[in-house]
């Protein structure tokens, strides 16, 4: 088969105009960025379309380093829905160029059930990424000059909770010292990176209801405390109007196709692991709008990306999925199954039944918030069709709906059973109005034990005395009420990478928690987590080039 890269070039894209206009989006209202990319104003979104609009998630069982596919998932379906007459509008996240060039590869979907064009897509796209960055790091700059212009006066930062960002996995940013040589170059200080998809500003790009919200929430931002432990925050600094004016043009969705020119609005991109995992509300409230049905997903496995999106999310924004469909692959049930990740890939019906352990919690958990639930299959070549067939008499057993998805390898068609599906399951049961892990009143601890006991399985929660001060320190600044976002493996329920299946009886171990007073949320560190990640022996960047003027090797 061809390589992802070879389809996106062949595919015939229709000029970003006429994509518009198939959701009834007059072209004069585009920002163009090139001829297939466009920037949308955000005002274009309307609340009544919105309550609408039938939502649906796309999740998935706890992924393996290969991952489960929920992007091509998300794509294909909406290729399928397109192909059985239904007006539907993707919104999914942009790519990092960490896990680009990284371990992962490119987030554009895969095979015939793509987003394009895919190369600008995974690489620089709008630069909503550069200007997050920027934004952040502008912050940095603009707080030490503060401290060095103003330490003549007595000003000092006892603590400084601000961190740098960079598109990029860099482990030698984790740690390092800043301001060393003559005095001019500032204060000599110890700082650290994350990685931009962890940044704060990414956070409230995503979660912002307009630029006069976006202001609001940078001006917020707690950046530490000074030498007499007061809150210093953005607006101390009297920055935020600048700083809300370098994502001006990043706020709004952008606008692009799919490989059948379905549209498809991409935009934002925190991870799951270690943030909230969703694209921006505004690219799915312009999704709401313009389509009868949203296709959106949440970043890896159900306990971290759909829990998230529910607790989160909808709770900031007032939306609520119709229906939810958690992705599983046979190599997924098999690495949860106890079967050698080597050996995945083999026939192995006893690994196979094992695994549906994992994809049972996930289903258990996703009820538990009022979803109606649908197992999408994401086939590959080497699928045995008898344990293709195990699945899906499970699911009839437990009462789930289950249909194969093949878009990979026939675009839209390959899709259309699971359209049909969706469509009949969310007319004849669609979701109850969403049950939320936890209430905005309860305590902090409470919270966080709330999601560790009851989504991912753990026996007992443990706060480490840094944990617990940030914990007070959010309360007594009247945070109580904001909800966490745990940040943990991606790879298991528990901390522990490599515990795969169902563990229990496990303690989960709070180190850290951020305070993300801009965006309203308390990023509680769980077990080793880190928020800049490494690059892998073999990264993916020495497979990308350019050949014969275009790029090669994304995928």
């Amino acid at each position: 088969m061809k390589t992802d890269i070879e389809i996106a070039r062949e595919t015939d894209l229709q000029p970003i105009g006429l994509i518009a206009g198939k959701m009834g989006m007059g072209q004069n209202v585009l920002e163009p960025y090139g001829k297939y990319i466009a920037k949308v104003p955000y005002n274009l979104i309307n609340e009544d379309r919105v309550k609408a609009c039938k939502l649906i998630l796309i999740t998935a069982i706890t992924p393996t380093k290969a991952g489960i596919g929920k992007t091509t998932v998300s794509v294909g379906l909406a290729l399928g829905l397109a192909r059985i007459g239904k007006r539907a509008v993707l919104a999914l996240r942009e790519p990092s160029l960490g896990p680009c060039f990284g371990m992962k590869g490119g987030a554009a979907g895969g095979g015939y059930a793509q987003v394009v064009p895919m190369d600008k897509i995974n690489l620089h796209f709008t630069g909503d990424f550069h200007a997050v960055t920027s934004a952040n790091n502008m912050i940095s700059a603009l707080l030490d000059n503060y401290i060095y212009q103003h330490q003549k006066e007595g000003f000092g930062m006892k603590q400084i909770l601000w961190k740098r960002v960079l598109d990029v996995n860099d482990r030698s940013l984790r740690h390092i010292v800043t301001g060393l040589g003559p005095h001019t170059n500032g204060i000599t200080q110890e700082a650290s990176f994350d990685i931009t998809p962890a940044s704060e500003i990414m956070a409230i790009l995503c979660l912002s209801k307009d630029l006069e919200d976006l202001e609001r929430r940078i001006n917020n931002i707690l950046l530490g405390f000074t030498l007499e432990d007061k809150p210093f925050y953005v607006k101390d600094l009297g920055v935020g109007g600048s700083i809300a004016a370098l994502l001006k043009d990043a706020i709004n969705p952008n606008l692009c196709q799919t490989t059948e020119n379905t549209p498809a609005f991409i935009h934002g991109g925190p991870f799951a692991n270690i943030a909230h995992g969703c694209n921006s509300t505004l690219a799915t409230k312009m999704a709401m709008t313009f389509g009868d049905y949203a296709i959106t997903e949440a970043g890896f496995g159900a306990d971290l990306g759909a829990e998230k999106f529910m607790d989160i999310k909808c709770r900031k924004a007032g939306i609520a999925p119709a229906l939810t469909v958690i992705v599983a692959s046979l190599r997924g049930l098999k690495m949860h199954g106890d079967v050698p990740e080597s050996d995945i890939k083999l026939p192995s019906p006893d690994g196979v039944r094992k695994g549906f352990a994992n994809l049972d919690k996930h289903i258990r958990n996703l009820r538990s918030f009022g979803q109606s639930v649908l197992v999408c299959f994401n086939q590959f070549a080497e699928d045995a069709s008898e344990e293709i067939e195990m699945v899906r008499e499970h699911c009839r057993e437990i009462g789930v709906p289950f249909a194969l998805n093949n878009a990979f390898t026939e675009g839209g068609q390959g899709a259309s059973d699971l359209a049909r599906l969706v469509v009949e399951t969310i007319e004849k049961n669609p979701s109850e109005p969403i049950k939320f892990a936890y209430s905005d009143d309860q305590p902090v601890m409470e919270k966080i034990e709330a999601v560790a006991k009851n989504i991912y399985g753990a026996d007992k929660v443990t706060f480490s005395l840094e944990a617990r001060k940030k914990i007070r320190i959010a309360m007594e600044l009247g945070y109580a009420w904001f909800p966490v976002c745990i940040a943990k493996t991606q790879f298991s329920f528990s901390q522990d990478p490599k515990a795969y299946g169902v563990p229990s009886g496990f303690n989960f171990d709070i180190k850290d928690v951020v305070i993300n007073s801009g965006a309203e949320m308390l990023v509680a560190i769980a077990g080793d987590i880190i928020r800049m990640p490494g690059l892998p022996k073999d990264p993916q960047a020495t497979r990308i080039r350019i050949v014969n003027g275009q790029i090669d090797g994304l995928s």
